[in-house]
């Protein structure tokens, strides 16, 4: 069980920056193949500011249909709310509606794994999902999601501090995301883990998990 709770700020570079709760509960849930209902994703707070996943399934994700995240930068935190099992929770960026069960899927995708589970390997990290999803396994214990660097998951960078250390338990981090057209950068807990420059397709900024109740 996992809770995220985020706060967008409208420029990426703002001198003194206007920061407002993002509403949740326009957003929706997708799974891997079109497998609707692999995460339950419950939109909570005053301000349907923070959403709990109580699912440990197959690969889902939890965004706003059609919106774009380039320009944009989120901060929120995220908490396990379990000691139970050790696998994934993140985000996706530059995601487009039903792109889990896409020919040609083209997002990016941070996860952190608290262990080590051959072949996954614990700790933050993040990839670049390309390709043919709807045509691979309907196992996604055998796809790059589990296994990065398999099929359409390629794993391009990993945490300068955090990418072979997993979260721990009922712990709360404050995560930090800019995205750009050319530019990726995450910080945990104020301390810089990823800056990747490459060239990026917009789309929405969602929320991720994978085997993890």
């Amino acid at each position: 069980m996992r809770v995220f709770s985020a706060i967008l700020v409208m420029s990426l570079f703002p001198t003194f920056g206007m920061a407002a709760s993002v509403d949740l509960s326009g957003w929706v849930e997708n799974g891997y193949k079109g497998n609707s209902g692999a995460g339950t994703w419950t939109v909570q707070g005053a301000g349907n500011d923070s959403v709990f996943q109580s699912i440990n399934g197959h690969p889902t994700v939890f965004f706003e249909p059609g919106s774009n995240a380039q320009g944009t930068a989120l901060s929120g935190t995220i908490k396990v709310e379990t000691s139970g099992d050790d696998d994934f929770v993140g985000f996706v960026l530059g995601y487009q509606a039903d792109e889990f069960n896409s020919a040609s899927a083209d997002f990016w995708l941070l996860d952190w794994k608290q262990g080590n589970q051959n072949p996954a390997l614990g700790g933050l990290a993040l990839s670049h999902v390309t390709g043919n999803i709807s045509g691979g396994s309907t196992n996604p214990f055998s796809t790059g999601f589990w296994n990065h660097n398999v099929g359409f998951v390629n794993e391009v960078a990993r945490g300068a501090t955090l990418g072979s250390t997993g979260w721990n338990d009922n712990q709360e981090y404050t995560f930090d995301l800019e995205f750009t057209s050319s530019l990726i950068r995450v910080l945990v807990n104020g301390v810089e883990e990823i800056s990747y420059a490459g060239s990026f397709t917009d789309g929405a900024l969602g929320f991720y998990n994978f085997s993890q109740s």
